[in-house]
């Protein structure tokens, strides 16, 4: 039997309840509800659209567990929302969790904490079956009108303006005369995405969302600046979560959903459908977000264009692990500030949760600072230019001269690039800073600008960013990304039978290396002039196109050197063109816009290290993993 360690609950409700509290600012919720007595009930919320072609509006099954005291005093309480895909497919959390009903069809387990967690402290707790999943009807359709209008309408039955019903079909009606109409929107990976998405819809009653490691936008999980990544389809994950699933004939979803992701990688009507940060301006919401720098899933360009284009009160974590959820990092912080932001944002409580540092950044294992925003840096323009050893140069302010090329062939990946930063590559070029005479902090969304000849009419382009000395950092590219499940458990609310709040310790997956690839980015030269139109290259003409690296927060330690990594096809992560081509690269006309907190880099001459020890190589993992 698993040693079961009460203490993280018993500390934040310690905490909770005996902290000072002054008249100006109320006591956060507290733990008075009893949870075994709670109500547990589904309704079917009418989303307005027929996604199976059954000539019926669908229903999506919202399940609800709620304080049943409140209710019966004539009290309202506000809602906690995940709406996800993955009840009965693929599972929630760390422990892949699946909703469970009784033989009446009530439900009995509800993933993750926050039910048991919240429900004792006032709150109800809605779970979401997105459209063609688990109980619902229709269709998914990832990401698209059918995945929003299934959470963003269970948003609107919550206050008063949709039709809920008691049963999948039935004609019944049922209201949610218990809520105040405030919602929270919370969850990892798709859960998350939908979350951005509804937000993104301006929606009245969504008053705060908290995506962890969340898609912003669809084009950015399934292709890169017109280059296709090695991620599936959205079909594929379509299937995949709706398998389940019986009654519904999604064929015809399904075939839209591979008629509108061309094969090509441009954006199109397709994209913009899924593409939130186009409507950021219609966020209301707050914003709570959490997101690996090491996210190899939901790539963190994801995080970078939302957070940027959002315009309302929010705060952010980031940390170095991969696709994990901060319950797994960082569970007791995390654990207290989610409470706090719910109670400040949907019960009114004046606990200063929106005052505190806008950024909290995991600079190594363990190891949290905070600073007053994300992004913390400015762009700075870097230069390469040609050094001693062929395809190895500098990386600074003065523009280089000349050209140099690099082959691009199948079976190249960016690990191999960086494995020998003293020796000509074949397949790529380099070009490093020197040793850094002090810290360098790259904070936000780097730039490259390449011109570049091609030998064929088809070609990809990749670039990274590479910080070589000694170091430990999470093992993002381990087998959970960062971390490692312990024998003992924790236990983060109150359990009733068939729903426990005990959860499996982690602790941190550390590995220490002598290089860190800390932003990649990816092309297709075609799409030069436009990523809605690609153009056929003429071999031997010079094209020049800008495009995106990963988002990111971190520092290059004086005596580290930062290197631009050029390519090809970065087989690990990206498909490659019809022809491998030759590439030529203009010195001149190449640059990299680098987001750094300061001055730009100074640094002296030194050599790279020979070769040196690197984290294992990357790995692309498909958001069914959730």
């Amino acid at each position: 039997m698993k040693t079961v360690v009460l203490a993280g609950i018993l500390a934040v409700a310690a905490a909770v309840v005996a902290a000072p509290q002054s008249a100006a600012k109320p006591r956060g919720s507290e733990p008075v509800y009893d949870f075994a007595q709670a109500v547990r009930e589904t309704a079917w919320v009418d989303i307005g659209l027929d996604g199976d072609g059954d000539g019926r509006s669908d229903r999506v099954a919202a399940d609800i567990i709620r304080p049943k005291e409140p209710a019966a005093q004539g009290k309202k309480v506000p809602v906690i929302m995940d709406a996800s895909p993955y009840y009965s497919c693929c599972g929630r959390g760390n422990e892949s969790e699946l909703k469970t009903y009784d033989s009446a069809g009530r439900p009995v387990g509800f993933p993750l904490y926050y039910d048991n967690f919240f429900v004792p402290r006032g709150y109800a707790v809605v779970l979401v079956d997105l459209a063609g999943t688990n109980k619902s009807r229709g269709c998914t359709d990832i990401g698209g009108p059918s995945d929003i209008e299934s959470a963003r309408k269970v948003v609107d039955w919550l206050n008063g303006r949709a039709n809920g019903y008691t049963t999948a079909t039935g004609p019944a009606r049922t209201n949610a005369t218990w809520s105040t109409g405030a919602v929270g929107m919370i969850g990892k990976s798709y859960d998350g995405t939908v979350a951005n998405g509804v937000a993104a819809t301006g929606v009245e009653g969504l008053k705060t969302i908290v995506p962890i490691g969340a898609i912003s936008s669809w084009y950015d999980y399934y292709r890169s600046d017109g280059a296709n990544l090695r991620q599936g389809s959205p079909a594929g994950l379509a299937q995949t979560v709706s398998q389940r699933n019986g009654g519904q004939n999604c064929s015809a979803a399904n075939r839209k959903l591979t008629a509108g992701a061309t094969s090509n990688g441009d954006y199109n009507a397709f994209w913009l459908d899924r593409d939130y940060v186009q409507s950021a301006s219609k966020v209301k919401a707050s914003v709570l977000a959490s997101h690996g720098l090491g996210d190899l899933n939901v790539k963190t360009i994801n995080f970078g264009q939302w957070w940027e284009a959002l315009n309302v009160e929010r705060k952010i974590w980031l940390t170095q692990a991969g696709h994990v959820d901060p319950f797994d990092y960082r569970r007791s912080a995390w654990v207290d500030t989610l409470h706090k932001w719910f109670d400040h944002y949907l019960l009114g409580v004046d606990n200063g949760i929106e005052k505190t540092p806008g950024a909290s950044v995991e600079r190594e294992p363990d190891v949290w600072v905070d600073q007053p925003a994300w992004p913390a840096g400015s762009a700075v323009t870097l230069r390469p230019a040609s050094g001693t050893t062929p395809g190895v140069g500098t990386l600074g302010s003065s523009p280089g001269t000349g050209t140099v090329s690099f082959t691009d062939s199948s079976g190249q990946s960016s690990n191999s690039w960086a494995a020998r930063p003293t020796e000509t590559s074949n397949g790529r070029v380099l070009f490093s800073t020197g040793a850094l005479a002090k810290d360098l902090h790259v904070s936000g969304t780097a730039k490259v600008t390449v011109t570049a000849t091609p030998s064929t009419s088809t070609a990809r382009l990749s670039a990274i960013l590479v910080d070589y000395g000694p170091a430990t950092i999470r093992n993002y590219t381990g087998p959970k990304e960062g971390i490692k499940n312990e024998l003992t458990q924790s236990c983060w609310g109150s359990s009733a039978s068939g729903n426990d709040a005990c959860y499996l310790n982690t602790s941190t997956d550390a590995v220490s290396v002598g290089l860190n690839i800390i932003s990649r980015g990816w092309a297709d030269l075609a799409n030069h002039g436009s990523l809605s139109q690609e153009s056929p290259l003429t071999p031997g003409q010079p094209y020049t196109m800008t495009f995106r690296l990963a988002s990111t927060d971190h520092v290059v330690p004086q005596g580290h050197q930062l290197a631009l990594i050029i390519g090809g096809t970065d087989g690990s992560f990206i498909s490659g063109p019809a022809q491998y081509p030759k590439i030529t690269v203009d010195l001149g006309k190449t640059s990299l816009a680098l987001p750094v907190a300061g001055a730009g880099p100074s640094a002296v001459p030194a050599a790279l290290p020979v070769a040196p020890a690197q984290i294992a190589p990357a790995t692309v993992s498909g958001l069914e993993r959730g």
